[in-house]
């Protein structure tokens, strides 16, 4: 009976997070590679596109448009670094006991996935952060 709701509790948190991460990568409505000038829009949060792209993109981007995926991109770590300490305090509660369950190897694989993601989403955060430091934007609001 213990170990069966466990599973159920397993299932559930796992669903729950699969719901809350989606599936990574969704249409990207940012900034074309050329646009510039006031047409150019914000750049979506996205750990699939390699740094480098992403350098190439932050280039051509105007000031307001760095600050805008700049918070994005914060928002985004915040928002993962507070689901980082709920996964940790869960892995805390469990007994020594049970902690090379199933349960405790769960978590603990989806704490590092959401580690994995939060350094690809600050990697990618502080290309546009450090662009726009470089064109002479307003930095107030980003610091991590």
């Amino acid at each position: 009976m213990r170990l069966e709701k466990r599973d159920i509790l397993s299932c559930l948190l796992v669903l729950l997070l699969s719901m809350t991460l989606g599936c990574g990568k969704k249409g990207d409505k940012g900034t074309p590679p050329g646009a510039t000038g006031a047409g150019a829009r914000v750049a979506s949060v996205d750990t699939e596109k390699p740094v480098s792209e992403i350098q190439a993109q932050a280039q051509t981007m105007t000031v307001d448009s760095l600050k805008a995926t700049a918070i994005k991109y914060k928002e985004a770590i915040v928002a993962k670094q507070g689901e980082i300490e709920k996964l940790a305090a869960k892995i805390k509660e469990i007994p020594i006991a049970d902690a090379l369950g199933q349960e405790a190897k769960t978590l603990k694989t989806d704490l590092g996935n959401l580690e994995t993601s939060v350094k690809a989403l600050k990697d990618r955060f502080q290309v546009y952060y450090d662009t726009l430091k470089k064109k002479g934007g307003d930095l107030s609001g980003l610091a991590l």
